[in-house]
């Protein structure tokens, strides 16, 4: 029966007639009651499955009566950082601590510590000294296994010692927590639970590890970046739960770090069930006064549709998260969700999205993989299409139909990546069509992300020419359609593979393009993806070669800057890295040119024009642009720029 919201608070626990907790959830978020955080499915699951869950959310690090406010739980305290890394949550690439902490009651900051999920497991250490405790959620899965840490500048230890827990749940976690959960009540020690897929867990004894590759110890990771290079490419070989085998790695020559296979994905009703959970869908409401937790506003009118992702782009850790497969829910179950969100008091007629890490993906990419699992050494999109690639939106584009018919919708939105290449490898232009004509609200956010073949053969992107036929295609779709509609390229900066010719490049490409855009993000080192492996090591852990890396803050800054060369502020970076990177010849009065050259008495801080004659910086790429279509440029179309850019602002 739903009884609301579960405890957080002691009065609440006992309301509920609870005396002592199965479990205790201890976060790094606010409480939030929701499928898009973490902490609500795995809460609301073990519910559904007669555990007594209270949760600790946000806990006072520096007060140790802060965990203690429900006892000791009868099972264990789970414990993660939140929806995001809290280094993430709390640092800007650039090391700055963020404004704003979207997951905190009012967005304030400091509610959190550093490392969120080792100072909460050694706050609980202090109190319960044999308390089993199980860490979970993105900060725990990506560091699971000896990382480097880019806010320390340091190859770090699995968190499972630098916590002091008992065991690691990695990935989506649906699977491995009521494993552990029914293990923990059959009487099971926690030290015994070493084989549930999902999980890692540590050991001292050598003999108990079966069937499993051995990594190179912590001390040879230490002592040479390139083994820590072969090492993290066999684990990126080994994140598919069909054909994964156990790995382990040695500390201090007597401490061993053990990683289960992978769970297997869910089932469509398995995860139809995990979506039909009781969720509030909102915050706490003791969190009203403060102001109501930020994060909710984009998803609470959002449908999640699908997880997994195989695009297999080198600097996200979906791999080593949510994996290469893609799982869906039914057509059921997300009518179901949105027809009950329509009928919200709140509920304006626009579904915000309705997608997942990647929106248009509804499928695994062919028909072997849920039988054989993704091909080790191979991506499906990349460098090339595979030939056993499905590419269809048909199912996609029925769900978005049916989402259009639903009353009080006005207007079904999808703000969740569009993966460009799939859509432009169907030979059907159907989901082009209706994708301009209904589901975007005049600008499509899109991630080339680069356009230097160099840099985006490091991303794991598609080749340049891919994006031109797609913005070729898009343009054609809403002249034909007579809309009027813009695209909003994600670029990125500084990724491993970049040097100043391919900055420079990209500038160049813009400056064609007629754009610049408005935020430029340099790329951000996080835990378990293949970039980061490339900017700690200098190598490809794919073929073992090396790889160019920006690693000096000027030279990021100078890169960062040629892509937002019109901004005068950026002039002084720009003539750096162009008299740097021996393109000189794109500075001077010739339509080529990036910049002007510096006017005698200027200070190059707004006297000096950044840009071409007549060339205003844009924070759009229009479809149908002069640049594609040869339209005269006309006031009208001037102003409606214009107006677009100031509602954008």
């Amino acid at each position: 029966m739903n009884q609301g919201f579960l405890p957080i608070t002691r009065e609440e626990m006992e309301a509920r007639g609870i005396t002592q907790p199965d479990f205790v959830y201890v976060c790094g978020d606010a409480y939030v009651d929701h499928p898009s955080f973490g902490h609500a499915i795995i809460t609301r699951l073990l519910e559904a499955h007669g555990y007594s869950v209270c949760i600790i959310a946000q806990p006072d690090w520096r007060d140790p009566a802060s965990i203690q406010i429900f006892g000791e739980p009868r099972l264990a305290f789970l414990v993660s950082a939140g929806n995001m890394d809290s280094m993430v949550n709390h640092y800007s690439v650039s090391k700055k601590r963020r404004a704003q902490d979207a997951f905190t009651p009012g967005g304030v900051t400091g509610k959190r510590p550093d490392y969120a999920t080792i100072v909460y497991c050694n706050l609980i250490r202090r109190t319960y000294k044999k308390t089993p405790v199980i860490i979970g959620g993105i900060e725990a899965s990506l560091r699971r296994l000896a990382h480097y840490d880019y806010w320390s500048d340091k190859l770090k230890r699995s968190i499972l010692l630098d916590s002091g827990a008992d065991l690691v749940s990695y990935g989506m976690g649906e699977r491995s927590i009521i494993g552990i959960a029914e293990a923990l009540e059959s009487g099971l020690s926690v030290r015994d639970i070493t084989f549930v897929n999902g999980t890692v867990y540590k050991t001292r004894n050598r003999e108990d590890i079966y069937d499993a590759i051995e990594l190179p110890s912590y001390e040879a990771l230490l002592a040479d970046r390139a083994e820590y290079a072969r090492s993290f490419y066999t684990q990126y070989c080994n994140t598919d739960p069909f054909t994964g085998k156990r790995l382990f790695e040695t500390y201090d020559g007597s401490m061993y770090v053990v990683q289960n296979p992978p769970a297997k994905p869910l089932t469509q009703s398995e995860m139809d069930q995990v979506y039909a959970l009781p969720y509030q869908r909102t915050y706490h409401p003791s969190y009203e006064a403060a102001g109501g937790v930020p994060a909710i506003r984009e998803v609470r009118f959002s449908l999640v549709s699908n997880r997994g992702c195989f695009g297999g782009c080198s600097f996200c850790a979906l791999t080593f998260h949510q994996g290469r497969i893609v799982q869906t829910r039914s057509h059921e179950s997300i009518l179901a969700e949105a027809s009950q969100m329509v009928w919200e008091p709140d509920f304006k007629g626009y579904i915000h999205d309705v997608g997942g890490p990647t929106a248009n993906f509804r499928a695994p990419s062919c028909e072997k993989q849920l039988r054989n699992g993704v091909c080790k050494n191979r991506q499906c999109l990349f460098p090339k299409p595979c030939e056993n690639l499905k590419v269809d939106h048909e199912d996609y584009l029925a769900l978005l139909r049916k989402l259009r018919e639903l009353p009080n919708v006005k207007k079904v939105f999808i703000r969740s990546g569009i993966r460009f290449d799939y859509l432009i490898y169907d030979k059907d232009p159907s989901f082009l069509k209706e994708l301009c004509e209904h589901h975007v609200s005049g600008q499509l956010k899109v991630a080339p992300e680069h356009i230097s073949d160099a840099v985006l053969e490091k991303m794991g992107k598609p080749s340049a020419e891919v994006y031109r036929r797609f913005t070729r295609a898009y343009q054609d779709m809403n002249a034909h359609l007579g809309k009027e509609q813009y695209l909003v390229p994600y670029l990125m900066s500084s990724h491993p593979g970049s040097t100043l010719k391919e900055a420079v490049e990209l500038a160049e490409f813009l400056r064609d393009l007629g754009y610049m855009p408005e935020q430029v993000q340099d790329f951000y080192p996080t835990p378990s993806t293949i970039s980061t492996c490339m900017y700690y090591t200098g190598l490809d852990p794919r073929t073992m070669k090396p790889v160019y890396v920006a690693v000096n803050p000027h030279e990021k800054a100078m890169q960062r800057a040629l892509i937002q060369y019109r901004n005068p502020k950026n002039y002084d970076l720009v003539v750096e890295a162009l008299t740097k990177a021996g393109r000189t010849d794109l500075i001077g009065f010739e339509k080529k040119c990036l910049i002007r050259p510096r006017r005698a008495g200027a200070d190059g801080r707004g006297i000096q024009k950044a840009g071409r004659a007549g060339s205003e910086g844009r924070g759009i790429q229009k479809a149908g642009s002069r640049q594609q279509t040869g339209q005269k440029p006309g006031a009208k179309k001037k102003k409606t720029i214009r107006n677009v850019h100031r509602r954008k602002g």
